[in-house]
């Protein structure tokens, strides 16, 4: 799923539209800023043979152009989900004090 844009966003349902035409409904999970750079987390709201339903999917963050841009480095998307987990761990912490 590549070069998809951001369709509509209302509440936490984001529809994307893929390479195929195709619209696909996520939850957004969250929104974290990594090194300057923000990113959602999304979260498949339906079964798809494409994404698990637990799979998270990265976009980067384009407040200018109010889109999502897919990125294409493993490298980074790994980068972000680990910073995410580090960012929830801690807030969880943060709670059971």
């Amino acid at each position: 799923m590549e070069d998809m844009e951001d369709e509509e966003l209302d509440g936490d349902i984001i529809e994307l539209i893929d390479d195929d035409g195709k619209i696909i409904n996520f939850k957004l999970l969250d929104v974290t800023e990594y090194k300057g750079v923000k990113y959602t987390l999304l979260l498949a709201a339906e079964p798809s043979d494409e994404i698990a339903d637990d799979e998270v999917v990265i976009f980067r963050l384009n407040e200018q152009e109010e889109s999502l841009e897919p990125i294409e480095d493993e490298n980074l998307l790994q980068e972000v989900f680990d910073f995410y987990q580090q960012e929830a761990d801690a807030e969880d912490d943060t709670d059971d004090n």
